[in-house]
């Protein structure tokens, strides 16, 4: 594919509010995770929440969206000045010429369950100010970021699990590339909510203590959220030092419906495809951002796959320790973190990770450390075997 800018990029996730927090708590090894304390739930597990998202107040023309997902998407549009790049595409391009491709696993889902607790006692309706379509709808976040910009154009949102967020550059690069647009918002949107936290309780695949990716006792994931977007545009000749999307990849293995393959089949399919997209072969990576979500089976096959394509050569790390599993939003998140490698000079640790399973034949980061970085590769899996590997380098 032909290579991408990313013209501006923004994160914000339980480690804090925008890039800077992010820089700050990756350098120094900080996890964000805490004890679950979220709405009504009662579970002995860890997680990552957001600061001050149900502070957010969405404009008045556009409550109809109103629900925790929403607000966490325009705390991280108009974070790092982000927003205001995008009103700068759109003067550029024009209206209909800004894709919106969003990511996310559950969306607004959590005003659906606080909507049950409201229904008519007698005929079980659901009250009249719950409005599924532009809350717990997928479609709902990219929706409302169109509205929020008032673009015109294309919008699309992917939910495939927690592979969500990645297969959207994949979507846009597509798009770019037809010439159907010249500039995309592309990133991903989870937020907590009972449904996730007991769902994942119930596969018994929480832990009860921070999660440890890569860990010999690794024993579960703890649920994180957060919000990152980025700003895709074509570039002939890129500023040396601007991060650009080089390569994309995806697969599905239909392996299992929440199980993945156990030789890490998809994985490696989608890694192979990132390289074959990019031109570059396994020799020119830098730095792996796994998926790593801490549970036995995910982090063995993917080591599996890792291995068979880089050997031990490539040093890589989960950073799920900082950030929780953010699900929808994990792709995205991790191509921002990528992007910060990239432009810092630096590789992350693995915050709650001590003893790497010996079983896994990789040269994995237990701390933060500097080294230049010219090409990363970041991995996201979902459930059903929905796989996306990236490829991002730094302009020469």
């Amino acid at each position: 594919m032909t290579p991408l800018l990313l013209s501006a990029y923004t994160a914000t996730t339980c480690l804090g509010r925008g890039l800077d927090a992010m820089r700050e708590a990756l350098r120094n090894g900080r996890s964000g995770l805490v004890p679950c304390a979220f709405e009504t739930v009662q579970l002995d597990t860890w997680m990552g929440e957001v600061a001050a998202v149900d502070a957010e107040k969405l404009p008045e023309a556009l409550a109809i969206y109103d629900c925790r997902n929403n607000r966490l998407t325009q705390m991280g549009l108009e974070t790092d000045g982000f927003g205001d790049r995008v009103r700068e595409a759109i003067a550029r391009y024009g209206k209909s010429r800004v894709g919106v491709f969003l990511g996310t696993s559950t969306a607004g889902i959590l005003q659906t369950e606080l909507a049950y607790r409201r229904r008519d006692p007698e005929t079980g309706a659901l009250p009249d100010d719950f409005h599924y379509r532009t809350t717990h709808n997928s479609f709902s976040l990219a929706e409302f970021t169109r509205d929020y910009f008032g673009l015109e154009g294309m919008a699309m949102a992917i939910s495939t699990a927690c592979s969500s967020s990645a297969k959207v550059f994949a979507a846009a690069a597509r798009q770019l590339q037809l010439g159907s647009i010249d500039a995309a918002i592309v990133g991903g949107v989870d937020t907590l909510c009972l449904t996730t936290l007991y769902g994942f309780a119930s596969l018994q695949l929480t832990s009860t203590q921070p999660c440890r990716p890569y860990d010999a006792a690794r024993n579960g994931i703890s649920v994180g959220e957060g919000a990152a977007f980025a700003l895709l545009e074509r570039c002939e000749q890129p500023t040396p030092g601007s991060v650009l999307l080089l390569g994309t990849g995806e697969s599905s293995d239909a392996y299992h419906m929440s199980s993945p393959h156990p030789e890490g089949l998809g994985a490696r399919m989608a890694m192979e495809a990132a390289l074959r997209s990019s031109g570059l072969t396994a020799a020119d990576i830098d730095y792996i951002n796994l998926h790593g979500t801490s549970t036995p089976a995910n982090d063995a096959a993917e080591g599996k796959a890792v291995a068979a394509l880089f050997d031990q050569r490539v040093p890589c790390s989960s950073t799920k320790g900082a950030t929780g599993h953010t699900l929808g939003a994990a792709g995205a998140v991790e191509a921002i973190i990528c992007a910060l490698t990239l432009t810092d000079g630096f590789l992350p640790g693995s915050p709650g990770t001590e003893n790497v399973d010996p079983a896994i034949p990789v040269d994995y980061l237990l701390k933060t450390r500097v080294g230049k970085v010219s090409r990363a590769l970041t991995n996201s899996f979902g459930f059903g075997g929905s796989n996306c590997s990236l490829i991002l380098g730094v302009a020469p």
